[in-house]
């Protein structure tokens, strides 16, 4: 071999991971910093806004960007770049990643139908050092009150509710703040009456556009961020040079002690607008699994930050030469005039980028509520086939756009948009300290004093800010916590009588003895064709297809009984999606197939599903006769041969069907054991997972099957294997061709008598409403009308 080779491609593939990063980089530009890096444009403004005034001894100015510096310092650059940015979740960040990975350590999710199977999957990424003797008490703690579990999810929705809140108002004020430019050049009176509407008029048209998705301008987005930073950038350094080069001397901590100690209790309230120098902050880590680590961070660290913090001195150093009255601060009048117009062009352009950013991350965020069951069903409309993530939801661009527009025209001001803005900032900080706090010492590790102290450093920073915006309720801060209310109670909800549904389904479903019992004796009739039955359930029969019987005394030919559901990680790769078993024996030609999804993940419209579950059936029909036709027997990597008897339940255990063609070997791996546990760690009712997956031990054991092409053809009991196996195939090609039905329980919901106001006004009032007013399960499967069959269901919880 020649290693001189292997070391030019070692180098030549480190450089193509070098440009990649890079590139990374680049791109990130545009999608994760074009909220952050428009902050200079309203920090200044809203800070000397009311609360202090700019004198003549610069103290004031000097002490409101040494606050800028150590804020973007201490907060995104190093709690965000070098500390959460690393509590990644297979690549993807933001309060669902975290939540989902605190979820996979302790046994804390509220996801009805949680299965020891799923922690197999290769996603399920869980590092297992030495639990420490604190790790596990906590752990423990966690574990074992069901309050923490719901004290842990309202949290969670309380940092989503503030990113939708953010992005309610970062477009507003990032809009209104790059149309304030205008007041240089126009008289008080037209400037006056036309900022309003051209800052509706461009809200307006950024929303319109929405449905054309990001990806389409998406290549526009870096570059104008890229010259906004040069432009701000240059900016600050002139104005550094020409006005006060001295201004560094401000970047001491000392001038922030001056400051607080000559403006009290104003200087106090200021911080309110000091802040907003960190918008946007979030979405580095929300915008990770677009982009990579390594790119995010060498974009801030070399790039966006020195960018920042030059725009920050300069606009410092002009306003230390020029003392005007409290209405002439702002960025443009540190702009010479002679450029100003190319930089009010770029202002709005870059303001328009990052009202894209918080708006793509909103339909996000919905969407991986909806997943997770806390949020209502929306319309989902993915804008490109080839970039994964990018989304558009109809319903939420247009009430967005509707609630821009009025928080424009009621707040008319910069002030009142960045006291809003900063409270909403603020909150979601606080649930992710607290959050990464927990997954330092659940999931790395750590020893409990390294979380509190990151808790405590870090979030009394960012208390003392949002106790800053929380005393200005009543100047604009009331709208984020009123729309947080809102939103919290609909997600609460709506994932409250979900669970509480799970649990009748679970409660009332009916034995497979009698599922087996039907038949032509008791009238009733298999016709042509498949019947997908739709259940919340990874076992049993749902108690919806037993109405269905009662009430129609006949059902289809080839019966699944399918489950679709959302498991804490990111990403379910494709050839792990599917679990497929029997229920009952292979004549009766029933089967159940349980699909997993992600909180990121694509869910399949109704004809790729269709084609693919059928791809998924002959597989699995194919794999499981010719374990029958080897004695059931299965061999593991020791050579150690297993039973591949059915379950004590009369339930086949369930193999995952990847996309390897099944001819050849080796084509499957079955999830063949874990140790007795409940299909749902929230309910101790179910039956153990020998419904599900056979247990053969205490111990997980991955059993590998390997199909000769000649191995069913060596004795007469083999060849009626072959012909068994033909006539299985051959039925279901048959229905295929006859046509599916998608049969779908319609229900409602009723709180049982005995209970208390508040349950009764939550289910019967607030989760009837929400169902009728949302898209039904075959609206988000787009399922043909003709092929749907409803189950009227009352649900009495």
């Amino acid at each position: 071999m020649d290693l001189g080779c292997g070391n030019c491609w070692r180098d030549s593939k480190r450089k193509d991971s070098w440009k990649t990063t890079m590139l990374l980089a680049y791109q990130s530009l545009g999608v994760v910093y074009g909220d952050l890096s428009i902050s200079p444009l309203y920090v200044y403004k809203s800070t000397f806004a009311e609360d202090i005034h700019h004198s003549e001894t610069n103290e004031e100015i000097f002490g409101v960007l040494s606050f800028v510096f150590w804020t973007l310092t201490l907060v995104p650059l190093f709690k965000y770049v070098f500390v959460v940015l690393r509590a990644d979740d297979n690549g993807e960040g933001g309060t669902f990643a975290l939540y989902s990975l605190i979820c996979r350590h302790a046994k804390v999710s509220l996801l009805p139908n949680r299965q020891v199977a799923d922690e197999a999957l290769s996603t399920y990424k869980m590092e297992q050092p030495p639990h420490t003797k604190n790790s596990s008490r906590l752990k423990s703690v966690l574990e074992n009150h069901k309050s923490l579990h719901t004290a842990l999810l309202i949290l969670v929705l309380l940092g989503t509710c503030m990113v939708i809140g953010d992005g309610l108002l970062t477009p507003a004020i990032s809009v209104f703040s790059a149309v304030s430019g205008l007041e240089l050049s126009m008289s008080k009176e037209h400037h006056q009456y036309a900022m309003v509407p051209i800052t509706c008029f461009i809200l307006v048209c950024l929303f319109a556009l929405q449905h054309y998705g990001t990806h389409r301008v998406g290549f526009f987005f870096a570059p104008i961020v890229l010259v906004w930073l040069l432009c701000i950038s240059a900016l600050g350094l002139y104005n550094i040079f020409y006005w006060n080069p001295h201004v560094y001397q401000a970047l001491s901590p000392t001038y922030m002690i001056k400051f607080l100690k000559k403006t009290g209790k104003g200087g106090w309230m200021s911080l309110g607008g000091i802040l907003l120098c960190i918008t946007g902050s979030e979405a580095m880590f929300a915008d990770l699994g677009h982009f990579s680590y390594a790119a995010i961070q060498i974009a801030f660290t070399f790039l966006v930050y020195p960018a920042l913090t030059l725009a920050y001195m300069g606009q410092a150093a002009y306003l230390s030469k020029h003392h005007h009255t409290i209405h002439s601060i702002g960025f443009y009048v540190s702009v010479p005039e002679s450029v100003r117009w190319p930089v009010l062009t770029v202002a709005i352009l870059a303001s328009v980028v990052g009202s894209q950013a918080i708006i793509s991350g909103t339909f996000s965020i919905i969407n991986q509520s909806q997943s997770l069951g806390c949020f209502p069903r929306v319309k989902v409309v993915h804008t490109s086939e080839k970039i994964h993530g990018q989304i558009y939801i109809p319903e939420i661009n247009w009430m967005l756009m509707i609630l821009c527009i009025a928080v424009t025209i009621g707040f008319r001001d910069i002030k009142h948009m960045g006291n809003a803005s900063g409270l909403a900032v603020m909150a979601v900080m606080l649930v992710t300290t607290c959050l990464t706090s927990l997954v330092i010492i659940l999931c790395w590790h750590k020893p409990p004093l390294v979380a509190l102290a990151f808790l405590l450093f870090f979030g009394s920073i960012e208390l003392l800010y949002f106790s800053a915006s929380l005393i200005k309720f009543l100047e604009g801060a009331w709208l984020p916590i009123l729309l947080a209310l809102f939103l919290v109670t609909v997600m609460f909800v709506w994932h409250y009588a979900t669970v509480k549904k799970y649990e009748y389904d679970l409660h009332n479903k009916v034995s497979l003895e009698w599922l087996l019992a039907l038949g032509p004796s008791l009238g009733i009739a298999r016709v042509p064709g498949i019947g997908l039955v739709f259940t919340d359930l990874t076992s049993g029969i749902p108690a919806n297809f037993s109405r269905f019987v009662t009430n129609l005394p006949a059902f289809h030919r080839i019966l699944v009984f399918v489950c679709i559901k959302s498991v804490p990680v990111p990403f379910v790769p494709s050839a792990e999606r599917y679990l497929v078993g029997r229920v009952g024996p292979a004549a009766h030609r029933s089967y159940r197939c349980i699909v997993r999804y992600g909180y990121r993940d694509v869910h399949q419209d109704v004809d790729s599903f269709e084609s693919e579950l059928v791809s998924r059936l002959t597989d699995f029909i194919r794999y499981d006769w010719h374990k029958e036709a080897r004695g059931g027997g299965a061999h593991d990597q020791d050579g150690v041969s297993h039973s591949g008897a059915s379950s004590s339940s009369g339930e086949c255990r369930l193999a995952v069907i990847g996309t390897v063609s099944f001819s050849g070997a080796p084509a499957f791996e079955i999830e063949d054991s874990v140790g007795p546990a409940s299909v749902s760690v929230d309910f101790p009712t179910v039956d153990s997972m020998a419904d599900v997956i056979e247990v053969v031990g205490p111990t997980e054991r991955r059993v590998r099957f390997e199909v000769g092409p000649t191995e069913m053809g060596s004795s007469s009991s083999s060849a009626e294997m072959e012909f068994m196996l033909r006539e299985e195939l051959q039925d279901l090609h048959e229905a295929q061709q006859a046509g599916t039905a998608f049969i779908m329980g319609h229900s409602h919901v009723r709180a049982k008598q005995g209970s208390s106001v508040m349950k009764r006004l939550a289910i019967n009032l607030g989760y009837n409403f929400l169902r009728r007013n949302c898209r039904g399960a075959d609206v988000s499967l787009k399922v043909p009308p003709a092929s749907l069959l409803e189950v009227g269901m009352v649900y009495i919880v």
